[in-house]
C-alpha cells in the first residue's frame, strides 16, 4: 500500500527516506533511521516491531540482508509483510511477501533501495531510481522528493493519494529533517513545500543545535538572529 526509497549520499554522510502512500499517516509507522546503523521501510501489512528491532540489529553491526532473513523469518505474518533495508556498509536487501498486493517488488539502484506495494506497474520503483540516480545535482533532500515525484508520474499507490514522508539524517543522533504530510489531497507536492519551507530558517537554525562535538551548542540569541539573516540574504542572492 506505499512504495519508498531508502538512500544514501556517501559524499555527505547523508541517510534518508521517502514514501508515499494512500494510507493515513504512513511517517508513523513504515520509515526508521540510526545513523551511523543504517535504516529500513517496513510496508503492505506493516509490522512496526520491524523497526525497533531492526534497527537493534544494524547497530549491532548486523548487515542488511541477515536482518531482513532474521526479522521475516521470526514472523509469521511476514507473507504479508514488505521489508527492506539498508546497512550502514550501503549494502540493501529486501522481502515481499507472497501475499502482498500487485504490483509489488523491490529493487536496488546505487546508493538506492525502492519497494512499493499496490503499485500501478513496475515503472513506479524502475522510475524513482533511475531519477534518484541522475539527480545528484539537487541537495539530498530535494532529490529524494524528486526521485518520489517521478514514481508518482507513473502512476504511484494505484488507490490514489494521502500521506507522505522525508527523513533525513547526517551527522548526528537527530534528523536535519523529519517532515510529514498525514493526510492530504497531493501529499508529494505538499512534502515538496514544506521543504521550501525549512529552508526560510530551520535549515539555517540547525547549525546552532547542540552535537556530540559541541555539546553546549550555541546559545547566544543575538549571533544567531544575525547569522541567520546573514544566510537568508546570502541564499536571495544566489537564487533557489
Amino acid at each position: 500500500m506505499t512504495w519508498s526509497i531508502i538512500a544514501r549520499d556517501p559524499g555527505t554522510g547523508e541517510l534518508g527516506i521517502a514514501a508515499a502512500s494512500r494510507f493515513f499517516a504512513l511517517g508513523a509507522r513504515v520509515p526508521f533511521l540510526k545513523p551511523g546503523a543504517g535504516a529500513l521501510a517496513t510496508q503492505a501489512l506493516v509490522n512496526p516491531l520491524y523497526g525497533p528491532d531492526g534497527l537493534g540489529l544494524l547497530a549491532g553491526g548486523m548487515g542488511a540482508r541477515e536482518v531482513v532473513n532474521r526479522l521475516v523469518s521470526a514472523d509469521e505474518g511476514r507473507e504479508s509483510r514488505q521489508l527492506h533495508v539498508m546497512d550502514a556498509t550501503g549494502a540493501a536487501a529486501g522481502h515481499t511477501g507472497a501475499e502482498c498486493v500487485p504490483w509489488c517488488g523491490w529493487a536496488v539502484g546505487e546508493n538506492c533501495s525502492v519497494a512499493g506495494n499496490m503499485l500501478v506497474g513496475p515503472s513506479v520503483v524502475t522510475q524513482t531510481i533511475r531519477t534518484f540516480e541522475t539527480r545528484a545535482d539537487l541537495p539530498f533532500a530535494r532529490r529524494l522528493i524528486a526521485a518520489m515525484a517521478a514514481g508518482e508520474a507513473e502512476g504511484g499507490d494505484k488507490r490514489g493519494r494521502q500521506s507522505a514522508v522525508l527523513i533525513v539524517y547526517s551527522g548526528q543522533d537527530y534528523s536535519d529533517l523529519d517532515l510529514r504530510v498525514d493526510d492530504h489531497a497531493d501529499p508529494l507536492a505538499e512534502l515538496a513545500r514544506l521543504e521550501v519551507v525549512s529552508r526560510d530558517r530551520w535549515a539555517h537554525f540547525r547549525r546552532f543545535l547542540p552535537t556530540r562535538e559541541n555539546p553546549a551548542g550555541i546559545t547566544d540569541r543575538a549571533r544567531i538572529d544575525r547569522e541567520i539573516a546573514q544566510a537568508i540574504a546570502a541564499a536571495t542572492e544566489g537564487g533557489p
